[in-house]
């Protein structure tokens, strides 16, 4: 399926939930992995807040891109962030949504604020 890119540069990004291994099946525990590179895959909580907007994101990084610094509720900087939507079938239902990936996340600043 197609990516598209999301572009960050006017909004603020805040870390929700702390890195944690993707997992590939949950009965067995299995790490999920890239498929070109067989590096581990890592999630992230973000909020995404934009355009009088918010949104909460579950984003999946290469666990080499997860940088160190980070804290809940700091802002955070995810270079190369891209949506793909997907859907499947299971148990004979149909699901679908969008997933999230970035090459990084790494601790970043607040934007400044004009006017303030």
């Amino acid at each position: 399926m197609r990516s598209i890119r999301v572009e960050t540069s006017a909004a603020t990004i805040l870390l929700t939930e702390a890195p944690e291994a993707r997992i590939k099946d949950r009965q067995t525990g299995e790490i999920a992995t890239d498929a070109n590179s067989g590096e581990p895959l890592m999630t992230v909580g973000v909020v995404h807040i934009g355009d009088g907007e918010s949104s909460l994101l579950k984003v999946t990084i290469p666990q080499s891109g997860v940088g160190e610094g980070l804290a809940l509720g700091a802002p955070v900087a995810l270079p190369g962030l891209v949506a793909r939507p997907w859907e499947s079938t299971f148990n004979g239902q149909q699901r679908h949504g969008i997933a999230f990936r970035a090459a990084a996340v790494a601790p970043a600043a607040f934007p400044a604020q004009v006017g303030v």
